[in-house]
């Protein structure tokens, strides 16, 4: 083992699978999370993490509350910030204080936060990472598992040319614990990427209610994906972005731009999902928090707005996922006419 300290900030679905297989390999791992109830399930009993295959594990984690974190004194080596993309940069300045000088930190999130975190705790300091994990938690101290080790991917790069690319090794080492890792040079590309497949998946589904795989079988939904994901994927070229391998899948960087974004979201369908699964904005919902589609879809149409351009279906999919988080709407299968009916007059909201 590397003998760093190891911290792992955020251990909701997918950090606690990553901190328990991180420590069940032997790597010196704290962990620090913002749920009361979970972070006190997890030291009465361990960690519970169960597989679909009906495998259940427990391992014992040394984890914080928050309010904790001024209370620790060594400072960290490496960091993995498993947050929402929107408490990003609140997680990074919590952090702050106790990440080593020449400590690496790097988010394995979806959403573009590695700006975020580079400025609070300088390139110098952060990586980014792109990721393919599906998993669920419901229950304090249980984290349901949909893919294995073995079934998850991490794209792993330095966050500019100020970052010590040729360190990258330390943080992929215990990445390896959870799944496969592909060292990169430009991750910021292959975040854009993730969010292509990010804004075909996400709010569609969450806001008919129902799995990513049952909302597809809804009569004109993969329209609505394939156009979202497009969007998406326009933007991230407009902005200087390349098209670049994904979730190890070869070949599907050599598609045209026009079949890639829907080759992307086949792969997740084939690899990352089971008739259960739920996408984390509706898990979110699910739970009374607010999801990120504004860090996803949103993020598109802000993009498209500064490029002078305009994104007509993420904006009417971040416009009826905020009539969802404002009480008005209730994620469900009945909201599929409203999302046709917007979707067939081009996006625009009336």
């Amino acid at each position: 083992m590397s003998g760093k300290r190891i911290a792992v900030v955020g251990t909701g679905a997918n950090g606690g699978a990553i901190a328990a297989d991180m420590t069940n390999a032997g790597f010196d791992v704290t962990c620090i999370e913002q749920w009361p109830a979970h972070v006190e399930a997890i030291r009465e009993r361990g960690i519970i993490v169960r597989t679909p295959q009906g495998e259940e594990t427990v391992t014992e984690l040394r984890i914080h509350h928050l309010c904790e974190v001024a209370e620790l004194r060594r400072p960290f080596d490496l960091v993995y910030l498993v947050t929402k993309a929107y408490d990003a940069r609140w997680h990074s300045e919590l952090i702050k204080s106790v990440l080593a000088p020449d400590g690496l930190a790097v988010g394995l999130q979806n959403g573009m936060t590695l700006d975020d975190m580079a400025d609070v705790l300088g390139p110098e300091r952060t990586f980014a990472s792109a990721i393919e994990i599906a998993g669920n938690c419901f229950e304090p101290g249980v984290v349901e598992r949909q893919t294995p080790p073995a079934g998850t991917w991490f794209a792993l790069g330095p966050y500019d040319e100020h970052s010590p690319g040729e360190r990258v090794e330390e943080l992929a080492e215990p990445l390896r614990s959870a799944g496969a890792v592909e060292p990169t040079d430009d991750p910021r590309s292959s975040k854009w990427m993730k969010l292509v497949a990010n804004a075909a998946e996400m709010l569609p589904s969450a806001i008919l209610g129902v799995p990513l795989v049952e909302a597809l079988h809804v009569e004109g939904m993969r329209d609505v994906m394939d156009a979202a994901g497009t969007e998406a994927l326009d933007t991230a070229l407009a902005l200087g972005n390349k098209i670049v391998p994904m979730f190890g899948q070869e070949g599907i960087d050599d598609l045209p731009p026009e079949r890639y974004s829907a080759a992307l979201l086949d792969a997740v369908l084939a690899g990352w999902s089971l008739e259960s699964t739920k996408v984390a904005v509706l898990q979110d919902w699910l739970k009374g928090r607010k999801g990120e589609g504004e860090e996803m879809s949103g993020l598109v149409v802000r993009e498209q707005e500064r490029l002078g351009g305009d994104a007509p279906v993420n904006r009417m999919l971040v416009e009826l996922s905020r009539r969802v988080e404002s009480g008005e709407l209730e994620p469900r299968l009945e909201n599929a006419p409203l999302m046709l009916e917007m979707f067939q007059t081009e996006g625009r909201v009336k």
